[in-house]
């Protein structure tokens, strides 16, 4: 499975978030200069994150966006089902409705249905603040005493 800049970008826009979880609204456009991103590139990620219910938006002058719930909450599995759609690395592994007349002989798809199970079980126990602790833990320096 290959991320696309989506997924990837979109993490780091719900991660800029869930740093300043509890803070005012961020724009957009501070996400973007932090993150060097294209503002319209965000725009366009952040639609179905918002509709989602993962984040909340204000208009105006004022407003911005901010988390719908807490960093804890949200896993990265979460945001790239989100973003990128299902985990799975080819259609015949989809456990709801293989796309392959062959599945029950065949003897491959249990590679990719595990490859699925690999996948989700890193990303489904990652969340934003999982994140948001290592941020922490690379951008304070380390003091010899």
């Amino acid at each position: 499975m290959k991320i696309s800049t989506k997924g990837r970008y979109g993490i780091q826009l719900m991660l800029d978030l869930a740093i300043h979880y509890n803070q005012q609204l961020v724009p957009l456009k501070d996400i973007a200069s932090r993150q060097e991103i294209s503002e319209k590139y965000l725009e366009q990620i952040i639609t179905p994150l918002n509709k989602s219910g993962y984040v909340r938006s204000v208009r105006g002058s004022q407003g911005g966006y901010m988390l719908a719930l807490e960093p804890s909450k949200i896993t990265i599995g979460m945001l790239l089902r989100v973003l990128e759609g299902p985990l799975y690395p080819v259609d015949c592994a989809a456990t709801d409705n293989p796309n392959c007349d062959r599945a029950s002989t065949c003897v491959t798809i249990g590679i990719w249905k595990k490859m699925k199970e690999a996948v989700e079980s890193v990303v489904d126990n990652i969340s934003l603040e999982d994140l948001v602790e290592e941020y922490k833990s690379k951008i304070e320096p380390d003091f010899c005493i």
